[in-house]
C-alpha cells in the first residue's frame, strides 16, 4: 500500500506519517525498485498503535524508546512492559484530574441551570 493510500485509510497526513518513520517509530518500511514506500499491515498496525497512544497522551520519546526496545526483541520486554506501566499510571493520574474537572463543570453548570430556574419562578410569580 503506497503512503497516499495509507494516509487516507487511517486520516494521518503523510508528512506525519513520514516523520514517524524518520523518527523510528515506524519500523523500517520496505520500498520498491522505484523507491516508493510500500506499507504493510504490519506497518499499520504501529501507525494506528502510535495514533492511539499520542492520543492518550504518551511522549514521543517515549514511544521512540518502546518501538527501539521492541525492534531489539524478547529480551527487552520487562522494558517494554515497564514503560507501559509509566505510561498507564501518568494516564490515569490525568483521567483522575480530568474527572474533577468535569464534575466541577456539572456543578457550575446546575448552578446557573438552578438559577435559571429561580428567575422563572420568580417571573411567573410576579406576574
Amino acid at each position: 500500500m503506497k503512503i497516499a493510500e495509507v494516509s487516507k485509510k487511517l486520516n494521518v497526513s503523510q508528512d506525519t506519517i513520514r516523520y514517524y518513520e524518520r523518527i523510528g517509530l515506524i519500523p523500517h518500511v520496505p520500498r520498491n525498485s522505484g523507491g516508493i514506500r510500500e506499507f504493510r499491515d504490519e506497518d499499520l498496525n504501529w501507525i494506528e498503535f502510535i495514533r492511539c497512544m499520542r492520543g492518550s497522551g504518551l511522549s514521543i520519546e517515549s514511544l521512540v524508546e518502546y518501538v527501539s526496545l521492541f525492534q531489539q526483541g524478547d529480551e527487552t520486554i520487562e522494558g517494554r512492559k515497564e514503560i507501559l506501566l509509566e505510561e498507564r499510571e501518568k494516564l490515569s493520574k490525568k483521567i483522575s484530574e480530568m474527572q474533577s474537572t468535569l464534575e466541577r463543570l456539572d456543578y457550575k453548570i446546575k448552578r446557573y441551570s438552578d438559577g435559571l430556574m429561580k428567575k422563572c419562578e420568580d417571573n411567573l410569580i410576579k406576574k
